[in-house]
């Protein structure tokens, strides 16, 4: 089964070879570098997704169901062999292995992280979709945590915009496109030796919180 979406049969040869050597490269950082799987992702063009499902309900936003996984530590050798199986596919990262991701609005997450790092607490990654949200990326076990977190914080009734991923979901890392709506972008890219131990969600929780309920 091969991987289409409209106009990428029509790329030149030397176009579509430097971009799987720059997508191989990319996949071999996120594997290599930092320790994390990377799933081959479905692209979307005009609300169409490249799985060819009319009625998929992640256009975009999903692994393909046919596609291998590239394995925390692969080489980029490894990568590009798999990458060349799907040309033009994205690059989504499966949660709840290595990290859990809270996510909340993007204006309410860019103040967050400043006061963050004012107030000197350990950060792990963190995007910002071009759906206008910030993914932080905390150690596993937030997602299934969040609601005795939230309890004991004394925000379990608080209306919060915000909600933590855990293993079996994925997210699209950077800089593959979301779901046709553009690139997903680092506010905070990973840094050596950090990656793989991100920082446990209750550090983070009560500014995230507080942020979130004054949004």
């Amino acid at each position: 089964m091969g991987f289409t979406i409209g106009g990428i049969r029509e790329m030149r040869s030397g176009t579509r070879r430097r971009g799987r050597a720059a997508g191989a490269t990319a996949v071999a950082e996120y594997t290599g570098l930092w320790g994390w799987a990377v799933a081959p992702g479905a692209r979307a063009a005009d609300g169409a997704c490249s799985c060819g499902d009319s009625a998929c309900p992640a256009p975009g936003a999903h692994p393909l169901d046919f596609a291998r996984e590239v394995p925390p530590g692969a080489t980029l050798g490894m990568a590009a062999d798999t990458w060349a199986e799907v040309p033009g596919a994205s690059m989504l990262l499966p949660v709840g292995r290595t990290f859990d991701v809270l996510d909340v609005p993007e204006v309410a997450g860019r103040r967050a992280l400043v006061r963050m790092e004012r107030m000197g607490l350990p950060l792990g990654p963190v995007t910002v979709t071009p759906t206008g949200r910030t993914q932080f990326f905390v150690a596993p076990g937030a997602a299934a945590g969040l609601p005795g977190l939230l309890y004991r914080m004394g925000w379990d009734d608080a209306d919060l915009d915000l909600r933590a991923l855990g293993r079996g979901a994925y997210i699209t890392a950077p800089p593959s496109d979301l779901g046709g709506l553009g690139p997903v972008r680092w506010l905070r890219p990973p840094l050596p030796g950090a990656a793989a131990t991100p920082p446990q969600a209750r550090l983070l929780l009560g500014t995230l919180a507080y942020i979130c309920h004054r949004w």
